[in-house]
């Protein structure tokens, strides 16, 4: 679904918030029920505000990613009514969906990025539109990840992980906004 819109610059994207997520075995409940409450916060704030939400899913040809397993799904409980729906299958929503050109289309120059995971493919698109010219807020605790272990054997946890997506990403590709702030359209000032 590709809709074109009027009258606002600014765009909700949620990325991955899918199903798809449940099937894998990193899977943790507990991590999500954070995330779940403050993106349906920002979901429900953008639409309140008349801010377009765009939703992204990412597919792959086979497993729980796949258009096939029935998990390319909006992730439960969230309830999202999208203005525009995009596949993609690299980890900027920007590279093959269609949204460059919708977002040039509909006259876009202000991107909220949102979604699963948190340094993949939300850090990845954030960069990608910066670099494309867009203002970027990185709303931080609408996104989601999981812990990873690095070739050492250290296990990063999922706040380690967003912290430090938050500080490479600061000043230079993205504002760092809470929820509220990106709603007001407020953040840490973006680099020159």
């Amino acid at each position: 679904m590709e809709q074109k819109m009027s009258g606002h610059d600014t765009v909700l994207l949620v990325i991955d918030a899918q199903e798809s997520f449940r099937h894998r075995d990193y899977w943790d409940e507990n991590f999500a029920s954070a995330y779940i409450d403050r993106q349906q916060a920002l979901i429900d704030g953008a639409e309140a505000d008349g801010i377009p939400v765009i939703q992204i899913f990412h597919v792959d040809e086979d497993g729980p990613f796949s258009e096939a397993s029935g998990f390319v799904s909006t992730l439960a409980p969230l309830r999202i009514a999208p203005k525009a729906t995009f596949r993609k299958r690299r980890h900027s929503a920007l590279v093959g969906s269609g949204l460059d050109v919708w977002l040039t289309e509909n006259g876009v120059r202000r991107i909220l990025v949102s979604g699963i995971r948190t340094e993949q493919c939300c850090e990845t698109t954030a960069r990608h539109a910066s670099d494309l010219g867009y203002q970027v807020d990185y709303v931080g605790e609408a996104t989601l990840t999981f812990p990873m272990t690095d070739a050492t054997g250290r296990t990063w946890s999922a706040k380690e992980i967003r912290d430090r997506t938050e500080l490479v990403l600061s000043g230079r590709f993205a504002r760092i906004a809470t929820v509220d702030q990106a709603l007001a359209g407020r953040g840490k000032s973006l680099a020159a």
